[in-house]
């Protein structure tokens, strides 16, 4: 089940794609420990291994374990690091956790952002922070920020002093997109250092 979950955080999947990956996609399913008339999970079974693991604080440990064991093996090469934020439903509408957010011209979503550090190159997630939905990104992005991250591209809800300062102190290169910069010229768009 942990690797599937692995498979969902590199390949951008959600636990329906997972479920449908592993009956489609041998290399998966190998992958995963499944033969090939062995059943696969259905969705569920994810949300539920998934919240199994972060009641016995597993979640970030495992992760981070398995980042290590990827380093160790050299399996990046650290010169960019792309920052982002996606929106996460929560399990329950009941959550207290969870918050509301609405940007311009779209609906309001309830739940959580999760904030992704991820390998320029090999589109590796390297670190993940999980905020409620209403927090700003330039003041979470930096728990997704890797140790030494290189040139750090993000894009301009990441703009400010306090994200910026959070890539310098790691020892990276902020690149922020401007605002309004559709179009243009890449080197206009990017923030200066």
């Amino acid at each position: 089940m942990f690797k599937a979950l692995l498979l969902s955080i590199w390949y951008d999947l959600s636990d329906v794609k997972v479920a449908e990956a592993l009956d489609d996609r041998a290399s998966f399913r190998r992958f995963c420990g499944f033969s090939a008339n062995e059943a696969t999970p259905e969705r569920t079974a994810f949300v539920r291994f998934r919240r199994l693991l972060v009641a016995h604080q597993l979640d970030r440990s495992l992760f981070e374990t398995v980042t290590m064991q990827l380093k160790a093996k050299a399996v990046t090469v650290k010169t960019r690091t792309l920052v982002d934020a996606t929106i996460i439903a929560p399990a329950s509408e009941d959550d207290d956790d969870a918050r509301w957010v609405k940007h311009k011209r779209k609906r309001a979503v309830h739940g959580f952002k999760a904030h992704v550090g991820a390998d320029a190159d090999t589109a590796l997630v390297e670190e993940v922070s999980v905020t409620s939905a209403n927090i700003n990104d330039g003041k979470a992005g930096p728990g997704a920020l890797p140790d030494n991250p290189g040139e750090v591209f993000a894009d301009s809800a990441y703009r400010g002093n306090h994200f910026c300062d959070a890539v310098l102190a790691k020892g990276g290169i902020p690149r922020i997109v401007a605002t309004g910069m559709w179009g243009r010229d890449e080197a206009e768009t990017l923030q200066a250092p």
